[in-house]
């Protein structure tokens, strides 16, 4: 299928695995890095034949209903994920057969063997494995990473995290794989991912408990909610909440925060209320505005562009493997991204709380 944007040779080859949600920021992105010349959208593969006709239409590329045909056909340098969680591994093994970057939305893996044999995989054939841990790109919590690592906490002793969806996500979003997952594994795993990289402390022991209510009886066999509380080295105990049955009113999608007391001070970080709120008699309910993830803006030649941390994410994939077709080796751009390594460590506290559960809260190792 012919493009009606520019094409420059030299920008790295990309392609798009799961055209869902997730998958179509990551449409949306690569698209604009194309028509700004910084790089080309081959193709998309997605299983639905209704999806497949419906992107094919708005972005202007190929899709497969087929992985391996789209990787024999176009052979793309890098390839982003954004199947179900529980389909990662297989994606992004091929992907990488093929020798293609790859970047893997969260989690990385449902399991620590999964995630261990994806790292095995990219590290044998000296391909990047990047995880869209998008929270490590909000100003705020930049800022909250810049606060600890300067000592303006002390030492970090305790904390709390929060982060819920309305029941919409997966009752209606996601109801065909939600019960394959859980709020630990669809939420929690960003903030397991960003307190670990602030505070650069790995997780000892988790222990965790779990509530099996609403969203059971609304016909999804999945937790309602998940407490896990982590020990990390030298000390520090966060405890961590995730849940997914806010009620439909609730006045966003998402609600989230952060709150760490240290020996010299402490951090709050509110990042569902960012200034601006909406209430219409068209709407069912109040509505915060979501800024900082995406917005659209206006762009160069009347073609609108995205901005947000959720965008930079997505599009810092693309700049490092431009980077590296234009020279630079993969231990160049080391500690600059979130790596399989960070993936599997968050992949590693969200199992360790399910074993937790499963125990009726007693403490697992990480």
């Amino acid at each position: 299928m012919a493009l009606d944007r520019p094409s420059n040779p030299e920008a790295p080859r990309l392609a798009v695995v799961g055209c869902g949600r997730f998958g179509t920021h990551h449409l949306e992105i690569f698209t604009e890095l194309a028509n700004a010349g910084r790089a080309q959208l081959l193709a998309a593969v997605d299983l639905d034949a209704k999806r497949r006709k419906e992107v094919e239409r708005e972005f202007k590329v190929r899709v497969y209903a087929d992985l391996e045909e789209m990787l024999r056909c176009e052979t793309p340098e890098g390839v982003s994920i954004a199947t179900p969680d529980p389909f990662h591994r297989a994606a992004a093994l091929a992907a990488i057969k093929h020798g293609a970057h790859v970047l893997v939305e969260k989690p990385l893996a449902t399991t620590g063997k999964d995630g261990r044999a994806m790292i095995a995989a990219a590290k044998k054939a000296g391909r990047l494995l990047q995880v869209d841990f998008h929270k490590r790109y909000d100003p705020v919590h930049l800022q909250l990473r810049d606060e600890i690592r300067a000592g303006k906490l002390g030492e970090v002793l305790y904390g709390y995290v929060h982060v819920e969806n309305r029941i919409t996500v997966p009752r209606d979003w996601f109801p065909a794989w939600a019960a394959k997952s859980s709020s630990s594994w669809f939420l929690g795993v960003h903030f397991y991912d960003l307190i670990r990289w602030a505070l650069e402390r790995d997780p000892v022991s988790v222990r965790a408990t779990r509530q099996m209510k609403k969203l059971k009886s609304a016909g999804v066999a999945t937790p309602d909610a998940v407490q896990a509380h982590v020990t990390f080295q030298g000390g520090a105990e966060i405890t961590f909440q995730s849940a997914w049955c806010l009620p439909e009113n609730f006045e966003s999608i998402v609600n989230q925060g952060i709150r760490l007391v240290g020996t010299e001070g402490l951090s709050e970080v509110d990042t569902e209320y960012r200034g601006a709120r909406l209430a219409s008699g068209s709407e069912p309910h109040q509505r915060t505005m979501r800024f900082g993830f995406m917005q659209r803006v206006p762009g160069p030649g009347g073609r609108e562009r995205t901005v947000g941390y959720g965008a930079e994410a997505i599009a810092h994939f693309a700049e490092n493997v431009a980077a590296i077709k234009n020279g630079a080796a993969l231990k160049d751009l080391s500690g600059h991204y979130p790596d399989g390594e960070a993936g599997l460590w968050a992949t590693r506290i969200a199992e360790a709380a399910d074993k937790s559960c499963a125990k009726g809260g007693a403490a697992v190792k990480v």
